[in-house]
């Protein structure tokens, strides 16, 4: 799984015109699904944004985690994040996951999220979306479940 994580003073998404979903102060996720991807990798990702260390403290040091601060989660899917754009000048979109079980994992990601937070807000699986954000920092971290360090717990 890949994700494109964003700090964020607000965020939201819209699907036809109309907002499905929404947040103030916390983390946007783009989540891209790979075709050898599962839940172990779902589980992995989650781990390591639920605990990453993007907020600032008193100090003004990030030294704070989203349920450190009380932040909320937005999380859009994104198949895009699985381009492949070495050969011509049209994306490949060979290794992202078949639509049923992206759809599947996507759904599950958004259930850990709602596991630890109480609450997350989506966009619509396969929609044409539009999304907005105000990047607070900015500060914008790339994440790929192949190279997190697999069966170590995440700091």
């Amino acid at each position: 799984m890949r994700a494109l994580v964003q700090r964020v003073t607000e965020a939201s998404v819209r699907v036809d015109g109309r907002v499905t979903g929404q947040i103030g102060r916390g983390l946007l996720v783009l989540l891209g699904v790979g075709r050898a991807d599962g839940r172990e990798q779902a589980d992995r990702l989650w781990a390591k944004i639920s605990r990453m260390r993007v907020f600032a403290d008193a100090d003004g040091r990030t030294n704070l985690a989203l349920g450190d601060v009380g932040g909320a989660v937005l999380v859009v899917s994104q198949f895009t994040l699985y381009a492949d754009c070495r050969r011509g000048n049209r994306p490949s979109f060979t290794d992202a996951g078949d639509p049923a079980a992206a759809r599947e994992l996507y759904a599950y990601f958004c259930d850990l999220v709602r596991a630890t937070t109480g609450e997350v807000q989506t966009g619509s699986f396969g929609a044409d979306m539009s999304v907005a954000l105000v990047n607070d920092g900015p500060f914008t971290i790339w994440l790929d479940t192949d190279d997190l360090a697999a069966g170590r717990p995440a700091r």
